[in-house]
C-alpha cells in the first residue's frame, strides 16, 4: 500500500494560497525537471481535496495549464473532496459516483478517517496526495500522513492558506528523507514525522 502524502508548494512564508484561494502567484514559481513531475505523478493514485479548494477553483474564470489540473495536467485518477454537502458538486460534469473506475471528482460526506481510508484503497499500490491544509491538520490529528512534500516559490504572499495553521500552536516535528533530485531551484524535500 502507498503512503499517505501531504504536498504542496508554498510561498517563502508559508502560503499555499493566496487571498481568497489565489493561485496565480505559482507563475512565479521555479521550472523544474519535467522529469520530477512526471514522476511526481505517477507516485499518485488518488488525491484528496477541499470543498474550499473546489470552490475557489470552479471560481477561476481563466485557469492557466499550471492550476488546472493537478500536477499541470500530467495526473489523472480520482480526486475526492470532502465535502458536506455533496449533492451541490452534482452539476459537475468530472463528477462520478463512488467506486468508478475514473477519472474523475467523487464528492465525500465522512470523517478525515474515512475519507483517507477509500483514497488509500483507491490508491493501492500508489499513495493518496492530500492537497489541502486543513485535510492535512485534520489527518496529523490521527497520525496519519506518512510524507510531507513540500516545494517553494520565490515569492512572499503576505496571506492566504497557511501551510499549517492551529490557533494556539501544536508541534509537530520532521525528519527529512532527502531532497528531490530535479528540485534544487524549488528547495524540493521530502519529510517523515518523527514518532516517538
Amino acid at each position: 500500500m502507498g503512503k499517505v502524502a501531504y504536498g504542496f508548494t508554498c510561498s517563502i512564508d508559508g502560503y499555499i494560497t493566496g487571498p481568497d484561494h489565489d493561485m496565480s502567484w505559482l507563475s512565479a514559481a521555479e521550472v523544474d525537471d519535467e522529469t520530477l513531475t512526471a514522476t511526481l505523478a505517477g507516485a499518485v493514485g488518488a488525491i484528496l481535496s477541499g470543498r474550499r479548494g473546489y470552490d475557489a477553483w470552479m471560481r477561476q474564470a481563466d485557469r492557466d495549464p499550471l492550476t488546472a489540473e493537478p500536477y499541470g495536467g500530467a495526473w489523472r485518477g480520482i480526486e475526492y473532496v470532502l465535502t458536506h454537502r455533496p449533492e451541490e458538486l452534482a452539476g459537475d460534469p468530472r463528477v462520478i459516483e463512488l467506486g468508478d473506475a475514473g477519472p474523475g471528482i467523487v464528492p465525500i460526506n465522512c470523517d478525515i478517517r474515512e475519507a483517507i481510508r477509500l483514497g488509500r484503497e483507491t490508491a493501492g499500490d500508489k499513495d493518496l496526495q492530500i492537497i489541502s491544509a486543513d485535510l492535512a491538520r485534520q489527518a496529523l490529528e490521527f497520525d496519519l500522513i506518512d510524507e510531507l512534500q513540500v516545494f517553494v516559490a520565490p515569492v512572499f504572499l503576505g496571506d492566504g492558506t497557511r501551510i499549517f495553521h492551529v490557533p494556539g500552536g501544536r508541534r509537530y516535528d520532521w525528519e527529512l528523507i532527502g531532497p528531490y533530485e530535479g528540485a534544487e531551484r524549488s528547495f524540493g524535500r521530502r519529510y517523515r514525522p518523527r514518532r516517538n
